[in-house]
């Protein structure tokens, strides 16, 4: 063993956001927005409700910010449990490319965010903590090579928590003991089960899985601040998270490029309310109904080809809810043929019950394609039969918001005013431009989603009689 947890807590403790490369910055602040949105859209769905309820019930009062639209000021592990779970609450926050199962806003950024409005911390060190914690938690989900979910775990329930210990460690200012502690204590709170997705039940827990990493970043650190201890090797040793959790994995993955690359540089953001794997599908019909002008009662099948993943794990023909069918790639290359499948908004109950795409996702069949079958892609090859016979034909490999191809300003401030268009427009304009110069900020207590303004009535509310005589 070359003591890995201990380098990479080492290398957390030293980044410091001056020293920072310009574009690094740039994707931290992208990512923030990106998850302060996602986190605003998905704060008024059932099962968002039930995790902000028990907060609420829980969390006390403190000066950490639920970030749902007037969401109330929590102590710092409610407000990063709940942030955590209404993140991961509509399949909207982002990732990593190529995919480490790493979700940095969800798990890592809302444990920082809660605890530098606890403490009063500002834009400066914020960013330095999320970059510690994404260069390393990435490179935790590097080394993994993504075997903890051929086990059964939810991979970000298992990475998320050492991401926000670090992230944490960091803005506490701590050496590199406290901060290797806190990375051990970290190992002991990794969870997640993917029973979910097999089942075809349940699927709320998937959304639980990024609240509960992110609450144990806080605790973690927290317990290490205080002189609590971990193992100086949870991550390498023999009964350490990657042999426990993946079997096979590259151990020399935790440190490779370490403060030569910036890991942070593949922070993926999302383009369609889905679950990863369906992104370039649902791209590639996009294309082909641009191109082509089918319509939609037109087509009779479709068939895509593959990662693995994308044929048996989320080849899910017949979702029992809408969180599955944002987890089913044939429900999500259904709707994208009657719905805008940008708009989390096209992902509605009555969506999910419409007939004419629960049909079409019936006809939807996926294999592995030969690319596949010798090495990890995202790529896939959509063919959409119709029923004149014609087969239209696409291949995506890519979509905006991964690294190769980002999001530009205008593209980020787009997206980030859809995903918050419920909320007060003009003080969510206020929020993405602050945001942009974070670096500045003394302090993060602004840092909030406001509710709308609710019209008021313009007719008094004296009586129907009154009025009649005063209109006289």
């Amino acid at each position: 063993m070359a003591n890995e947890t201990k380098t990479l807590a080492e290398y957390a403790t030293s980044v410091r956001t001056r020293d920072l490369p310009g574009p690094v910055i740039e994707r931290a602040k992208d990512c923030i927005a990106d998850t302060i949105a996602a986190i605003a859209f998905g704060a008024h769905l059932p099962w968002s409700r039930m995790i902000v309820g028990y907060a609420s019930r829980t969390g006390g009062s403190g000066r950490s910010r639920l970030l749902g639209p007037g969401g109330a000021a929590l102590a710092a592990p409610a407000a990063a449990f709940a942030n955590g779970a209404l993140s991961h609450a509509f399949e909207m926050d982002n990732l990593t490319w190529p995919n480490t199962g790493v979700h940095p806003g969800a798990t890592m950024f809302v444990p920082a965010l809660a605890v530098a409005q606890e403490r009063g911390i500002g834009g400066r060190e914020l960013i330095a903590a999320f970059v510690a914690g994404a260069e390393t938690m990435i490179r935790i989900g590097r080394a993994t090579k993504h075997n903890n979910e051929g086990r059964g775990f939810h991979a970000p329930g298992t990475t998320g928590p050492f991401g926000g210990a670090i992230a944490v460690g960091r803005l506490l200012k701590f050496d590199a003991e406290k901060m290797t502690n806190a990375i051990g204590i970290a190992g002991s709170l990794a969870c997640g089960l993917l029973e979910f997705a097999r089942s075809g039940t349940g699927a709320m827990v998937k959304r639980l899985h990024m609240g509960r990493a992110a609450e144990s970043g806080v605790l973690a650190a927290n317990l290490a601040a205080d002189g609590f201890t971990g193992p100086h090797t949870v991550l390498e040793g023999p009964f350490g998270f990657l042999k426990v959790y993946c079997g096979e994995y590259d151990v020399e993955a935790l440190t490779r490029g370490l403060g030569e690359e910036y890991a942070s540089l593949r922070i993926m953001l999302k383009r369609f309310p889905v679950h990863i794997t369906s992104h370039t599908s649902v791209q590639a019909v996009e294309d082909l109904r641009i191109e082509h002008k089918y319509k939609s009662e037109d087509v009779a099948s479709i068939h895509v080809a593959g990662n693995p993943k994308m044929a048996t794990i989320n080849n899910i023909p017949s979702p029992a809810d809408l969180m599955m069918a944002q987890y089913s790639l044939p429900f999500c290359v259904a709707l994208a043929h009657y719905k805008n499948a940008r708009d989390p908004r096209s992902f509605s109950a009555a969506s999910f019950n419409n007939p004419a795409i629960r049909s079409l996702a019936q006809r939807v069949t996926i294999t592995v394609s030969d690319e596949a079958k010798h090495g990890h892609t995202l790529a896939s090859t959509v063919t959409v039969t119709l029923k004149d016979g014609r087969a239209l034909t696409r291949r995506v490999a890519d979509f905006k918001g991964t690294p190769e191809s980002p999001l530009d300003r205008a593209e980020m401030r787009e997206k980030f005013l859809l995903l918050t268009s419920h909320c007060d427009n003009k003080a969510m304009e206020r929020l993405f431009e602050r945001i942009q110069n974070l670096e500045d900020e003394k302090t993060l207590d602004w840092m909030k989603v406001t509710a709308a303004v609710k019209a008021r009535r313009s007719v008094s509310n004296r009586p129907a009689k009154s009025r009649s005589r005063q209109r006289a």
